[in-house]
């Protein structure tokens, strides 16, 4: 039974991942690099900032100490923000499917972006009370895949509701659209729903719900197929 959904952000609810990619390439010329976007959407896409810019610059032989990728974390937020500042990002449906969520569950955000563009990127889009808390980039050492991110989230979720039945890893629905997401969501012990945003289905068939959009998604038919042996 589901308790509580925790949402990834860039690519879930907000069409940013195109913007991501701009930015990262932006402050990455300067070192003479240009990341392709067919590498960017297989391999790079779902990693926070301080891993994209380490796996690239190391690959590409450059500087990736973590004094010159904190550069260009720095350099990227200020050249991200103001893109984002620009536009309406929020996928069409996400409003309402969180709306449905939070009238059921207690809602949390485990992102890769930093604390500061998920509060903006929510806020702006009126649906920030609906969340407990935000688990952005700063809030844990290592990245997805790793699941330190929905641990973490749990945990926050515990200690916000103190309830005496507390919520359980597998009460959890994560709900995603890569693969490193859906590969952090299991190793913390959770149920995936992933959204085919930005990669196909048969990518993403790792998942337990696997769903074309966040557009027109039905709760109930989700939390149905969850109780389905394989949806």
């Amino acid at each position: 039974m589901i308790r509580a959904v925790i949402f990834d952000l860039d690519g879930t609810l907000v069409d940013t991942e195109p913007l991501h990619f701009a930015a990262f390439n932006q402050v990455l010329r300067p070192d003479g690099i240009e990341i392709p976007l067919d590498e960017y959407s297989a391999r790079l896409i779902g990693l926070n900032d301080r891993d994209c810019f380490a796996t690239v610059l190391r690959e590409n032989r450059n500087d990736a100490s973590d004094e010159h990728v904190a550069e260009l974390i720095a350099r990227k937020t200020v050249v991200y923000q103001a893109m984002v500042a620009e536009r309406d990002v929020l996928y069409p449906g996400a409003a309402k499917f969180v709306r449905d969520c939070a009238q059921r569950f207690p809602l949390m955000i485990a992102t890769g972006t930093l604390h500061a563009e998920a509060e903006a990127i929510l806020r702006r889009a009126g649906l920030r009370e609906l969340f407990l808390d935000i688990i952005a980039a700063e809030d844990v050492e290592r990245g997805k895949p790793e699941p330190d991110g929905f641990i973490l989230a749990l945990g926050r979720i515990g200690y916000l509701l103190r309830q005496r039945d507390p919520v359980l890893a597998d009460e959890c629905l994560v709900v995603e659209d890569t693969q490193a997401g859906i590969e952090a969501g299991h190793r913390a012990g959770m149920k995936v729903l992933a959204l085919c945003h930005m990669a196909p289905a048969s990518e993403l068939a790792a998942a337990d719900v696997v769903r074309p959009s966040i557009s027109d998604l039905d709760l109930d038919g989700v939390l149905h197929a969850l109780r389905s042996p394989r949806a």
